[in-house]
């Protein structure tokens, strides 16, 4: 459906649906799917429940773009107070930032020096930092502050990063992150890509995907294979299999909501899960990239919003 998918995408970024959206009462039931709630203890209460049910969990306030440096600090002190309360409770359970959401478009420097204090805290928690991959213009200013902070005495192995499938240029970024001994979660990506940079089919996402995946099972870094589809999880354990990979060697990445019942029967399998967990009231952009991901989890979502 890619007329579906364009449509979501381009839904994503309009203010005038976005603030009805997240001021709704009927809005905030329907991203309730996809968002474990709107604050801390919300989210913290799931994650606990999925820690019961044999998953491992990444935390992740919503929110990007923010335009001042007040709003950046506010956002990373809500990352802080995760931190501190996954520690207290002793939740199986690590972070997950966008750094246009710490001030980096309009200040890398600001950017840079909020997650380097979050990946220190991470150090003192022995916990781990994922930096979130946004769109493609933004990519090599993520990978480098990734790189640079990793570079830093004791951080190494408590900040990651992602990388998207779809973009031609994943294969050197990874190889180049491996090279530093930096741990990847490998996804298809979210966002809508010129054909120059990405790949416009879905079939040669897949090939692509399934590449990376090998790349990255192939290293003895511990990685994130973050996909529902099927046909994507048989091939990483095909691969697996087939080169004696143990499957604690390596974690599938799931969002919360989406196909649960893979999330149980992978667990009930023996392999190593971790559930995306976002929270927060700026919710709206990343409850349209879902819908456009699978534009069928919004038929889902309709038929099931007026029952009682």
């Amino acid at each position: 459906m890619p007329l579906m998918r364009d449509l979501f995408i381009a839904l994503s970024t309009n203010r005038p649906m976005r603030r009805f959206s997240e001021g709704s009462p009927m809005g905030r039931r329907m991203s309730s799917r996809f968002v474990a709630g709107m604050e801390i203890g919300e989210a913290l209460q799931v994650a606990a429940t999925l820690n019961a049910q044999g998953m491992s969990v990444t935390l992740d306030s919503l929110g990007e773009s923010v335009s001042s440096e007040d709003d950046a600090q506010r956002a990373a002190d809500i990352y802080h107070s995760l931190l501190d309360q996954i520690a207290q409770r002793k939740l199986d359970a690590n972070i997950s930032v966008k750094l246009t959401q710490m001030g980096l478009e309009f200040s890398p420097e600001l950017a840079e020096r909020i997650v380097e204090s979050l990946t220190e805290h991470c150090r003192a928690t022995s916990n781990f930092l994922r930096i979130d991959m946004e769109g493609s213009p933004l990519t090599q200013k993520t990978i480098d502050l990734v790189r640079r902070i990793h570079a830093r005495p004791g951080f190494a192995g408590h900040i990651g990063i992602v990388i998207q499938a779809y973009l031609f240029r994943s294969q050197q970024d990874i190889a180049q992150l491996l090279a530093d001994g930096v741990r990847i979660r490998l996804c298809k990506g979210a966002y809508k890509e010129p054909a120059t940079v990405a790949f416009p089919q879905k079939s040669d996402v897949d090939r692509n995907y399934v590449q990376l995946a090998g790349q990255l099972l192939s290293s003895s870094i511990y990685h994130g294979i973050a996909t529902h589809d099927e046909a994507m999880i048989h091939a990483v354990k095909d691969y697996a299999r087939q080169n004696a990979i143990a499957p604690d060697r390596f974690e599938f990445q799931m969002l919360y909501g989406v196909r649960r019942d893979l999330q149980r029967q992978l667990v009930q399998s023996g392999y190593r899960v971790r559930i995306y967990l976002p929270f927060g009231r700026e919710w709206y952009p990343y409850f349209m990239r879902r819908l456009a991901e699978r534009p069928a989890n919004a038929l889902f979502i309709l038929r099931n919003l007026f029952r009682a």
